[in-house]
């Protein structure tokens, strides 16, 4: 397969078609070489509109999200040079390789040891110097390290919890999917004032739940 070609496709038949337009967007797609994150046993399906199991259980939810739905999380998270960005569920290390590229530095939290582990070595061998991977659980954030301009949880949770949103800097953005399957919608949380903050929805998708993160009590007498 040449991965040149399957990457302009993926593009073009996926991720155009998505509402993903932004320029610089696009060409760092092409740049970050995705099929050198998927794991060895799935580096064929690298250009798959799917999401591409990373746990060595079959049944594992861990995965890297399709890559329409990263390409158009990173067109909505608006990154600058000047930003300090927080991910939640480094996973493969791809979104942190994408995020470093535009932003001044960038902390993922991974609660799985081996993929914190082998993310690491993924970020190392792309040459990226400006991401840090920790191996521990991200759903209270990291209040020492913050505020932050961008948080981005790469993966799905019931509700977005406060403690992450007092985490953003004035102006700050945070993404996550937030809902139950099958309704789940993209949100984008801008921090507008000190205890204000903008919630926009923009697009339906589903993504598997963020481990650590709490569910919704169901039942309420």
């Amino acid at each position: 397969m040449n991965n040149d070609i399957a990457r302009f496709n993926m593009i073009e038949q996926q991720i155009r078609p998505w509402e993903v337009l932004d320029g610089q967007v696009l060409a760092l797609l092409l740049e970050v070489k995705r099929e050198n994150f998927a794991p060895m046993a799935h580096k064929a399906l690298a250009f798959v509109d799917m999401e591409i199991p990373l746990g060595k259980d079959a049944d594992s939810d861990q995965v890297m999200l399709a890559p329409r739905v990263e390409a158009r999380f990173l067109q909505n998270a608006a990154v600058k040079h000047t930003d300090k960005v927080l991910e939640i569920g480094t996973g493969s290390g791809y979104m942190a390789a994408l995020l470093a590229h535009q932003a001044a530095s960038v902390l993922s939290f991974e609660l799985d040891p081996a993929l914190a582990q082998q993310a690491r070595a993924n970020l190392q061998t792309a040459g990226i110097q400006n991401a840090e991977v920790r191996q521990a659980d991200g759903s209270q954030g990291a209040l020492a390290d913050g505020p932050f301009d961008v948080i981005m949880l790469s993966g799905s949770v019931a509700e977005v919890p406060q403690v992450l949103l007092n985490q953003l800097s004035i102006g700050g953005r945070l993404l996550a999917v937030v809902g139950e399957d099958p309704m789940m919608r993209a949100s984008v949380i801008t921090r507008t004032a000190e205890q204000q903050w903008q919630t926009s929805e923009p697009w339906d998708t589903i993504a598997p739940r963020l481990k650590g993160f709490p569910e919704l009590n169901r039942f309420a007498f």
